[in-house]
Order: C-alpha cells, then sequence, then structure tokens
C-alpha cells in the first residue's frame, strides 16, 4: 500500500505542518534498519545524509511556523460600487531562518478582488506593502481570513498558518443622477419641478395668508384672519406636496430577466437608491418596503439615518418568491391616506394592478415606473402593462436601459484620485481621496 504524500502536525498555534516527500522518511528508517542489523559506513553515511536532510528541512519548517504572522489593516468601514479598496499588509519574520518561498492567501469574499501575493523574507525581517482593488458589486462581504504558506528550502516540509482576523465590509449600490420622472403628487425627481395641486392639497405646507381671489377654493379660507379684518383671508400654499414617500421594489424571483449588471434585478436596485437619495435630500420622508430573501419594511423618515437604512437594505436585497400583488394587498392596512406610492417592477403580468387601484380607492397616489424585461434579453415586453395603466390613469414611466449604462452608473471615488488638465503640461487634482485611519482587521 502506497503511503500518503501529505500528513499534517498540529506543532505550532493556528497552524499545521505538512511533509511533502514521504519517499524520504521511509528510506531513512530503512537505512536505519540496515544499519542496526548489519553496520555499514555506507548505511551510516547514507543515513546521516537523507535522514540529516529531512529533519533539518522539519525543523527549520517548524521555527518559520512559529516566527511567521502578519497584521492587515484596512480603510473605510463601508464603501459603494466603484470605490477603492485599500488595505496594508505588514508581515514578520520573528525567526532567525529566512523564508525563501512564501504565500500569502487571501480569503476574502469580495468579487474581483484577491490581495494575495507571492514573496520572501529574510530572518528577523519586517515587509510591508499595500494592496487596491475597485468594488465592482454591491453586497455584504467578508475582508479575510488571511493564511500564510512557506517551508524549507528544498520543498520537502511546508507549514501553513491561519490569521483569522477579518471585516466586514458593506458595498452600497450606485446612486444615478435621475432624468425627468414623474411621481404623481410629488413633484419631479431629477428636477424638483412644482406640480399642480391635486388629491394631496390636504397636506401641503402654508406659506402665508392673502386675500381672497375670484377662483379661490372655499376650504382654502382661513376663517379666524376673514372673521378678525372682515374680509376674505385665503392660504397661500407652496405648491409642494409634502406627501410621503413609499417605495415599493418587487423583487419576485419570476418577474426578472437579464443577468449580472445588466438585469432588471440591479435596475431596480439602482433606481431604488436614486429615488430615495434624491427624496431625503430634497427633504421628503421616504420609506422602502420589498421582500426577496426576506421582508424589508421601512416606514418614511427624513433624516440621513435614513437614508443609510435604505441603502444598506437594497445592498442585501436579492430575489425571492413573494409577489408583489402581497406587498401592495398589506400596504392598505399600514400606508395612511394621502401618501405617494412609488412601484418599480419589470412584471409583465398585470395580477399586481388590481391591489394598486384598490389603493387608490383609499386615498394613496401610485406611480409606477417600469422595467422592460425585453431590454435585458426577457421573452416578453412590459408594454402590455404600460397601456392597461394608461388605460386606468395611473402615473407610469417606462425606464429606458440606457439610464443605467452611463458612466454614473459607477460613481464611488472614495479612495480615488481624480485629475483634469487644465493648461498645456498643468494638471491639477479635482477630487482627493477620503481621509480615513487604517483599522486593523480583528
Amino acid at each position: 500500500m502506497k503511503p500518503p504524500s501529505k500528513r499534517s502536525f498540529n506543532l505550532i498555534p493556528n497552524g499545521k505542518i505538512r511533509i511533502h516527500s514521504w519517499s524520504w522518511v521511509i528510506v531513512s528508517v530503512l537505512l536505519a534498519g540496515l544499519e542496526w542489523f548489519q553496520p555499514s559506513r555506507t548505511w551510516m553515511t547514507l543515513l546521516i545524509i537523507l535522514g540529516g536532510t529531512w529533519l533539518a528541512a522539519f525543523l527549520w519548517t517548524l521555527i518559520l511556523g512559529r516566527g511567521l504572522s502578519i497584521k492587515r489593516e484596512m480603510r473605510y468601514g463601508w464603501a459603494q460600487v466603484g470605490d477603492a479598496l485599500q488595505e496594508r499588509y505588514t508581515l514578520y519574520n520573528d525567526s532567525p531562518l529566512p523564508a525563501p518561498w512564501l504565500e500569502v492567501l487571501d480569503h476574502s469574499s469580495i468579487p474581483d478582488y484577491q490581495s494575495g501575493r507571492i514573496t520572501a523574507i529574510k530572518g528577523r525581517e519586517i515587509l510591508g506593502w499595500r494592496t487596491e482593488g475597485i468594488c465592482t458589486r454591491r453586497g455584504l462581504y467578508t475582508l479575510g481570513p488571511t493564511s500564510l504558506r512557506s517551508g524549507d528550502p528544498l520543498g520537502l516540509c511546508s507549514v501553513e498558518i491561519h490569521q483569522p482576523d477579518s471585516a466586514v465590509l458593506l458595498v452600497l449600490p450606485p446612486v444615478l443622477p435621475l432624468p425627468s420622472i414623474e411621481i404623481a403628487a410629488g413633484g419631479l425627481a431629477g428636477e424638483g419641478r412644482h406640480q399642480r395641486r391635486t388629491a394631496l392639497e390636504t397636506t401641503v405646507s402654508v406659506e402665508t395668508i392673502r386675500e381672497y381671489a375670484h377662483g379661490d377654493p372655499m376650504r382654502a379660507i382661513h376663517w379666524p384672519t376673514s372673521a378678525r379684518r372682515g374680509t376674505l383671508f385665503v392660504r397661500q400654499f407652496d405648491h409642494m406636496p409634502s406627501a410621503d414617500w413609499w417605495i415599493f421594489l418587487d423583487m419576485e424571483g419570476r418577474a426578472q430577466a437579464g443577468r449580472g449588471s445588466q438585469s432588471t434585478e440591479e435596475y431596480g436596485i439602482i433606481l431604488a437608491a436614486s429615488l430615495a437619495n434624491w427624496g431625503i435630500r430634497q427633504g421628503r420622508k421616504v420609506g422602502l418596503v420589498t421582500h426577496g430573501e426576506g421582508l424589508t419594511w421601512l416606514p418614511p423618515q427624513r433624516s440621513s439615518s435614513q437614508l443609510m437604512g435604505i441603502m444598506r437594505a437594497l445592498a442585501v436585497a436579492y430575489t425571492g418568491e413573494r409577489p408583489l400583488a402581497d406587498l401592495l394587498v398589506e400596504a392598505r392596512r399600514s400606508i395612511r391616506f394621502g401618501a405617494s406610492l412609488i412601484v418599480i417592477t419589470p412584471n409583465v403580468e398585470s395580477g399586481w394592478i388590481a391591489p394598486l387601484l384598490q389603493l387608490v380607492d383609499n386615498g394613496i397616489t401610485p406611480t409606477a415606473l417600469l422595467l422592460d424585461p425585453a431590454a435585458v434579453g426577457g421573452a416578453v415586453s412590459i408594454k402590455g402593462v404600460d397601456r392597461i395603466l394608461a388605460d386606468h390613469g395611473v402615473s407610469h414611466t417606462l425606464i429606458p436601459p440606457e439610464l443605467f449604462d452611463q458612466p454614473a452608473a459607477h460613481p464611488g471615488k472614495q479612495g480615488r484620485w481624480e485629475w483634469q488638465v487644465v493648461a498645456p503640461g498643468k494638471v491639477i487634482a479635482v477630487h482627493h481621496p477620503v481621509r480615513s485611519d487604517w483599522r486593523r482587521l480583528a
């Protein structure tokens, strides 16, 4: 029976020593047996050469395993698609022996990022280097752990040291500058233009009080002022509805089409993130509802922490089995009168339209932002749903895939320089990397 080619020994903390050439061990044992039963200078010489070489290699590897260590540091606790990921490595060899070959193995889960390398280090030496990559995909990832692999110069033995330190890195979806997308009773996303007041007049804020003019609605009369001054005065509205925005993102797997970054799933994530960013920065209360692998239900709020909460939820949102129609049915019990509901969906089936129209009966104003599966390889176009919504008077917009192909779809700038040529031979920096301290993985 042939002996195994490798076997490991746990002789060092967080590490294992492997023997790669058992033939040296077997031959050394045979030579020792021959020397015992038939003493000879030949056997002794070969035993000293072969056995001594193997023993020296094993001890060399053992000493290296006890002396090698690595420290790994990163910048930034979160990133956005397109941001630069920077790390700093410091490799220590506290043993007196050199490591003629050494592999640094990175076990991070970040797509398209590997910071491992092959190097060498002398005895009692410290090596340092930096690595950089680009965050290409949203999600929650692990940076680390790390392993070191080295051994003796002949490769008879090797040691692998596992460094368990790791850190969690959240990569947020990109945020796009939106074109003119009409949000019913909520202005014009991307330009902030005001719309004529409709069903949400009761939710707008008051700017001032003025004298009554012919054609003003009677419900706008300010009776205390009119009684005090003896003539009619009305409230002057600012024409910007303050309705809450509820963003409903359809993450049903059966409704999606396309793959990777060119899919309705990713388009919906980017669109929801961009709308939430625009709405909150314009002073609106924005909420998010979606159901992929799990339910996300964030009631509308107006704060930077709400925006970060929405971005975190979108970063880890993936498709599931819950249909959009079920979420809209549940919304009838939770969304108050006068709210603005924004549905983002690629669903070509019309089953979700009936519960949407029921919400209209409850005083909720919907807007549908449609993503066409046919534009990313799907078999059916969403234009049939577009016509049904038009027949029922529901505000809707068909979002072209070209919106997501623009360079701004990867807007991350953290950790990156941007330069501009202002004159022949003169270049200036127009964007500096965000300053951040190095943090050790733990």
